[in-house]
Formats: C-alpha cells, structure tokens, sequence
C-alpha cells in the first residue's frame, strides 16, 4: 500500500500508466468488451466497476489538454445520441478531475479501431452496457 494511490491502482496498472507518454491511450472497458483478443497489454480488474476504475486512474493521468478531445466513450448501437446513465457518471467523473474536459461518443467499430492502437486495455467487472472509455494521455507542466 502506497499513501494516496488508490488501491485498486495495482502495479501492473501503475507501471503502464507511468509508462505512457504523451498522446498515448488506454481503454478502460467493461466485462463484455472482447479486451483478450486484442494483443495489448492487458490488465484485469474483475469485480470492479469502471468508474470506480476511471476514478481512481485519473487521480494520477492528465488528460491531453493540446487536443480538442481527450475522452472517449461507445456510441449506443442505433442510438448515437442516447447517454447510459454509465456515461453520464464517466462524464462527472471526469470532470471531477478535469472540470474544463467532456466526453467524446465513438461508434461502436470506430470505437473497437481506436483502442486497437492504445497502449493498453483495463478489462473491469463492469456489467453496465457501454461502460467503457477510451483516455488519452496528457502532460505534467513544469511548475
């Protein structure tokens, strides 16, 4: 245990977060999402939500501030303006810690696209349709 590091952050997770560089991306998806077949770097979560995830994740990621959209989630298959009570959450949470940010909605196989080329992928518990999100990495300024 580490003091303000949350402990759901285990240390695979948080050697990829340090790992990652600016511009990079990483998935946090939900239990349905096909995460194992797509030759990334892997972490599981099982048991555990993706907000709580998301959450705990951006207490230690900057999202990329040089770019229009830093956070992604999926589109509802049919409904591309319809907003889970997931995504709504994914959106408080960002805000949370990034207050300026919103969400971005991906349909769903440009969605599948873009996290093939992530750096990694956390594969959680979560049960709720369209709980995953897709964040891109950004920097910490010189103080």
């Amino acid at each position: 245990m580490l003091k303000t590091i949350p402990p759901i952050l285990g240390p695979e997770l948080l050697a990829i977060l340090r790992a990652m560089g600016h511009g990079d991306e990483i998935a946090i998806v939900d239990a349905n999402y096909p995460a194992e077949a797509s030759g990334l770097a892997l972490v599981r979560l099982d048991g555990i939500s993706a907000t709580d995830v998301l959450d705990a994740v951006l207490t230690l990621l900057p999202l990329d501030d040089f770019v229009e959209e830093a956070a992604f989630t999926m589109q509802v298959v049919g409904e591309p303006d319809a907003r889970p009570p997931v995504v709504e959450e994914f959106l408080r949470i960002v805000q949370k810690h990034e207050p300026a940010r919103g969400l971005s909605a991906l349909e769903r196989f440009a969605f599948y696209e873009r996290v093939a080329g992530a750096y990694a992928i956390v594969q959680t518990g979560e049960r709720r349709l369209y709980g995953n999100i897709l964040l891109k990495k950004g920097i910490i300024r010189p103080s």
